[in-house]
């Protein structure tokens, strides 16, 4: 889908949340009608401030919210024509949905092929099958297969090659990438995406990847969201975010310091995705 405008087929959809709103603890509203579509094959970005709901987004998907008191009060997230909101996380990610996390929680008191294997729990293969996908996760992090201690010996990027690596072990159709950049060096965000899209193109996983490092995002995804305070304000495919007056001066670098957020632009009409 790359260069061209988001699939509107909803064949063509692997997933599409529609309108949805989270409320934490029975009384915190923290997503406000959230609606954003992931094509198959996509690598779809969703950017925004520190506050804005984007890795509750992502929970809403993953169906991890029950662990923090929270729940999709409103709204569907359609997975392959299937509403999963609210489901079992368990059965998520035997559905083919994987979610790395923010801070990688890898298992530091266990090696790295442990951690690999954690990734292909809730499959069942054979030891064979698993094994040769353990190999396909050293094909694409080289580095791993030299490393055979305890993955808390590792660096920080080795550690989010392996949590990204333990995700592939789970035979996912769609990983949800939170934060991936986070605490690495400007070398190893450039490697880490790299080989994100590597797997995206070559493997044909569908990804939603949350991202504040919006210049390295925009470089690598399709299609991209910007959420602030809840709710989704602007979306567009790369070229048109990367070009976007507004994006350049508030996400990119390209701006001064007068404007603050996208609620504050008088001149921005917010497209809605719902009625």
């Amino acid at each position: 889908m790359a260069e061209a405008a988001l699939a509107q087929d909803s064949a063509d959809l692997m997933l599409s949340v529609n309108n949805i709103e989270v409320v934490y603890d029975e009384v915190i509203l923290v997503l406000r009608g959230v609606s954003l579509d992931v094509p198959k094959g996509a690598l779809v970005t969703l950017l925004g401030p520190n506050g804005a709901g984007k890795s509750t987004t992502l929970k809403a998907i993953s169906g991890l919210l029950g662990t923090e008191d929270g729940e999709v009060t409103r709204g569907d997230v359609i997975y392959n024509g299937v509403n999963i909101a609210n489901g079992s996380p368990e059965k998520v990610v035997r559905d083919g949905i994987f979610q790395v996390m923010e801070g990688r929680r890898i298992i530091e008191d266990m090696t790295v092929i442990e951690n690999l294997r954690l990734g292909a729990y809730t499959r069942k293969d054979s030891a064979a099958r698993i094994k040769e996908d353990i190999e396909k996760v050293f094909h694409y992090f080289p580095r791993l297969k030299e490393r055979t201690g305890l993955a808390g010996y590792l660096s920080g990027g080795e550690q989010q090659m392996l949590a990204i690596g333990r995700s592939i072990m789970s035979a996912p159709k769609m990983i949800l990438l939170d934060e991936p950049s986070m605490g690495l060096s400007p070398l190893l965000v450039k490697e880490v995406f790299e080989i994100i899209r590597t797997l995206n193109k070559e493997l044909g996983i569908t990804m939603l990847l949350v991202e504040q490092n919006a210049n390295m995002a925009l470089k690598h995804c399709d299609y991209g969201y910007i959420m602030e305070s809840g709710k989704i304000v602007m979306d567009g495919t790369r070229e048109e975010l990367l070009n976007n007056e507004d994006v350049k001066e508030f996400y990119l670098g390209g701006g001064g310091e007068e404007r603050k957020s996208f609620k504050n632009l008088k001149s921005y009409k917010r497209r809605k995705r719902w009625l």
